[in-house]
């Protein structure tokens, strides 16, 4: 990216007068500014939408449920394809791609594509919420920030993680949850130095949407009984339980990903991905939208928006009825958030999280207190959400400190940890990855606080082949090798045919004994002295598998062949050299 002269000049007048560290501190700031602003805007830009189709409301049942989340879709299937022409990937797991194989680099289209696409998704009731895109709005922020300034991969991994602790800051209001979901979720392994201008990021963001949105809590909360020993048993309980819904919540998402992922028409995807949404929302009016009203009305023990604008509404005091809308409520709250984005929608994952959480929690206690006990029923709604956020993200301590901070509710502190560590141990029995990091664990490209995996993954191996062998055909003669091997300076060749694919290599310690017998120049070919080595590199192939192959071979270099042709060798000194700068610059403050 070319810098603007002014920019050079500045850029020059920083490199005189302020260190990197101070640069990236204001810098910090900067970026707290821009991805406050921009979760400022998502949320406006939302608001606006539903405010403006509950204008259109006419009748005492809407039927228009059946059809705004349709149009809403539509729209963005639209945008994508013929406006923006790329393709606008759900935000978070976009964000951990960019780091473990793009080096940080996000396309400068996030920068506008998560806004539009996700307010119009869920503007017009698709059943996610706004936080992943937030975050992938404010990753591309910092990476292209860095891009600009032509910052190091270590900066620019540091912008993009303070843009997404400042993203989360910004719409939830909560700077330390969004701090250690940087560290826990986006999975940056930073050291105490750098931990500074995530603080700093993190917090001014917050700063700019109290601005703009006020400072009240997202959820309204009020401690109605602290928590007392005598309610451990139950809590333990919910643990379990959150653990094994966050169980289904994952393979239900799974299951529904497959399913959309075989169809390969992207109208075919809008119209079963609609199709199931508007009769779940038709049917089941909670599941519309973002969900927070729900979630509030559940923190304040009211369950009458199981109830409420439906065909059912006859039955609120039927306590078996209620018990059954609570379990289809959180059966179907996870099928309208996977085809919501199995049909084309973008928006972020932790909402849905939050609203079975919240529910699983209510009914949950009111099981428990129709047996004759008298335990909080607030309590529990909130303690719940702290569960699913820890078994569904497979994040206990972001659930503990955004529940907490979110709501209030740090009084809850000790419940909070205690149900988040069950949900999350109950979890990792079945399942090691999160709805974010399946899909990239399963392809080999998540970046984890392994160190050593870390830094295997972020290197390539098209950036390691070395192309300075000299090659042989199979029909050459041996006089012709030793031709080829004394303008050589290196002591392998690998042998290709005309078409450059790959036959073998002739290693010259295996042919030393004889490449001084004239006697054999003419009547010995390179087809006889060839042989396949055992290990070969795929341009695909993972790091850490490049790696393993040269440690079972013992091999001091490796050929790479792409499809049966030949690229070049990798060689075990240059993979190492390369090893230790990336891990410095890894490392390094």
């Amino acid at each position: 990216m070319k810098r603007p002269a002014f920019l050079a000049g500045l850029m020059i007048w920083r490199l005189r007068h302020v260190n990197d560290r101070q640069f990236m501190l204001i810098l910090s700031v900067i970026v707290g500014i821009l991805v406050g602003l921009g979760a400022v805007i998502i949320k406006n830009l939302v608001h606006l939408i539903q405010s403006y189709l509950e204008n259109l409301t006419i009748l005492e049942y809407n039927f228009l449920y059946l059809i705004y989340p349709a149009i809403g879709v539509l729209l963005v299937v639209v945008f994508i394809k013929y406006i923006n022409k790329r393709p606008v990937r759900h935000g978070i797991p976009s964000v951990l791609y960019a780091i473990s194989r793009q080096r940080g680099v996000m396309h400068q289209h996030n920068l506008y594509s998560s806004i539009v696409t996700s307010a119009l998704t869920v503007g017009f009731g698709g059943s996610v919420g706004l936080e992943g895109p937030s975050v992938a709005t404010g990753a591309a922020i910092g990476s292209n920030l860095g891009r600009v300034l032509h910052l190091n991969y270590k900066q620019v991994i540091l912008l993009l993680g303070c843009a997404s602790a400042g993203a989360m800051s910004a719409i939830f209001k909560a700077p330390i949850a969004a701090v250690v979901f940087a560290l826990e979720i986006i999975m940056l392994d930073l050291t105490v130095v750098a931990i500074v201008p995530l603080l700093i990021s993190s917090a001014t963001a917050a700063l700019t949407s109290y601005l703009f949105l006020g400072q009240n809590y997202l959820y309204s909360f009020q401690i109605e009984q602290p928590f007392l020993m005598a309610h451990l048993p139950y809590f333990l309980l919910l643990g379990i339980l959150t653990g094994f819904v966050s169980l289904y919540f994952i393979r239900i998402y799974k299951f529904i990903t497959k399913i959309f992922d075989s169809l390969d028409n992207p109208y075919k995807k809008w119209i079963l991905g609609v199709s199931v949404l508007g009769i779940l929302i038709f049917i089941f009016p909670s599941l519309y939208g973002e969900g927070y009203e729900t979630i509030n009305q559940a923190l304040r023990g009211n369950y009458g928006y199981l109830f409420n604008n439906t065909l059912y509404e006859g039955f609120r005091d039927n306590l078996y009825i209620t018990y059954m809308l609570f379990m289809l409520i959180l059966l179907f709250k996870v099928v309208a958030a996977s085809v919501t984005f199995g049909s084309g929608g973008i928006g972020g994952m932790f909402a849905p999280t939050l609203f079975v959480g919240a529910n699983t929690g209510l009914f949950f206690v009111n099981l428990l207190n129709h047996t004759g006990l008298d335990l909080p029923q607030s309590n529990f709604a909130l303690v719940g959400m702290a569960g699913l956020i820890a078994g569904v993200l497979q994040a206990p301590l972001t659930a503990i400190f955004l529940i907490a901070e979110i709501s209030g509710g740090y009084q809850l502190f000790m419940p909070l940890m205690i149900v988040a560590t069950i949900s999350f141990a109950t979890i990792r029995i079945f399942e090691s990855s999160s709805v974010y990091t399946y899909q990239l664990a399963k392809r080999g490209e998540l970046m984890t606080h392994h160190k050593d995996r870390a830094v295997l993954m972020m290197m390539k191996v098209e950036d390691l082949i070395e192309t300075d062998f000299k090659t042989v055909h199979p029909e050459d003669t041996l006089g012709n090798l030793v031709e080829v091997i004394t303008h050589a300076h290196r002591n392998i060749f690998p042998v290709v045919d005309d078409d450059n694919t790959f036959r073998g290599i002739v290693k010259m310690d295996d042919i030393r004994n004889i490449m001084f017998n004239h006697e054999l120049y003419e009547n010995t070919y390179v087809r006889d002295l060839m042989f396949m080595p055992q290990n070969v590199i795929d341009p695909e192939d993972p790091m850490e598998e490049v790696a393993r192959k040269f440690q079972v071979s013992g091999r001091f270099n490796i050929a790479v062949i792409s499809k049966g042709k030949y690229l070049g060798f990798i060689s075990r000194a240059r993979l190492f050299s390369a090893y230790r700068k990336m891990l410095r610059d890894f490392s390094e403050d």
